[in-house]
């Protein structure tokens, strides 16, 4: 939540610029801010006489109160998440299904880190997703607590259903609204009161078909698209527009998108991200990955370097399979000297 000290230090064009919705405050409250963009609202505030303040009854500390309940509210309920200084989740260690100590201490995944989650179906992955989209407290069946910046996270977090710490993307993401995509962007931007709407629509659609198999357009209905573009649509929209700081995949290898351009994406967006998966080119993706065993967290394992040069090797395979699957697609005859071509 932002604080009095916060928004007396921001100049009036940096507050009406973060917070459009400010204006209205300064216009009920007959607050003239025209010509002082340029210094903070503590300044501003205090540029008033004796004489203005009698004259008009202005209360210098209730309108700086008002004026931070008044921006906190309203972050609240257009689900805007103030995430700029939340650098890192920490996972402290719970217990697995028996009860016994999981393998570690404390996990601490920093901002722009990937970390994925591995183990055996039914062993776990989900769970610990969970427990870190409820922000854990020792009150799942786990017994984990997770840290926001090395400290219990604000109840906001768990009991508000808009302040959004986590974006959670599944594996099934199927529209029901009747919305084109760009109706449906626009929903979106416009909760967010973002100022260069149409930008932001191009990036996102332009990022979704950099990420699908197949292209689609703006004036493409929502319920149209397959499981491969809603995951892209999805994933672009949340990278780019979505305030949530830390970004939950849950086995995303079967989404029909480009893997390694998905994650890059998100990265690029300063997010921590955490993608349960079976995938050994997603899980070599990860800076390092969690292995999952009986419920809780056996292992932490960092990505070496002999890793990967093999995932670079993976990768050539998954090329080769990319290219085999598009002249499918297509309708072409798959020939062997061409696979061996692909494979010298």
């Amino acid at each position: 939540m932002i604080s009095i000290k916060d928004i007396e230090k921001m100049k009036i064009k940096e507050i009406e610029s973060k917070y459009p919705f400010s204006i209205s405050f300064f216009q009920n409250n007959n607050l003239n801010v025209e010509g002082y963009e340029e210094i903070t609202f503590g300044q501003y505030l205090n540029h008033f006489t004796e004489e203005e303040i009698e004259e008009w009854a202005i209360d210098i500390e209730k309108l700086k109160g008002d004026f931070v309940a008044y921006i906190n509210e309203m972050l609240e309920f257009l689900g805007i998440v103030e995430d700029d200084n939340i650098e890192s989740l920490t996972i402290v260690a719970g217990k697995n299904k028996y009860g016994e100590r999981e393998n570690f201490e404390t996990l601490t995944i920093r901002k722009s880190e990937i970390v994925s989650i591995v183990g055996p179906t039914g062993s776990g992955k989900s769970r610990l997703l969970a427990d870190i989209e409820w922000a854990a407290n020792n009150d799942t069946p786990t017994g984990r607590t997770i840290l926001i910046n090395g400290e219990i996270p604000d109840k906001k977090w768990r009991f508000s259903s808009s302040n959004k710490l986590v974006a959670q993307l599944s594996q099934n993401m199927n529209f029901v609204m009747d919305l084109t995509v760009r109706e449906f962007i626009e929903l979106h931007a416009k909760s967010r009161m973002v100022e260069n709407e149409e930008e932001v629509i191009m990036k996102i659609i332009d990022a979704a078909n950099n990420l699908a198999g197949e292209q689609f357009n703006l004036d493409t209905p929502i319920t149209s698209l397959s499981g491969g573009q809603s995951r892209a649509l999805m994933i672009a929209d949340t990278a780019i527009l979505s305030t949530s700081p830390i970004v939950l995949i849950d086995e995303i290898e079967n989404a029909g998108i480009d893997r390694k351009k998905a994650l890059n994406l998100l990265v690029n967006e300063e997010k921590i991200v955490l993608m349960a998966t079976h995938d050994p080119i997603l899980a070599l993706m990860a800076d390092k990955r969690i292995v999952i065993k009986n419920g809780g967290i056996d292992k932490i394992i960092e990505t070496n370097n002999e890793e990967k040069d093999m995932l670079a090797e993976l990768e050539k395979m998954d090329e080769i399979i990319s290219t085999l699957r598009a002249n499918l697609r297509k309708g072409e005859i798959l020939k062997k000297n061409k696979l061996g071509g692909f494979l010298k």
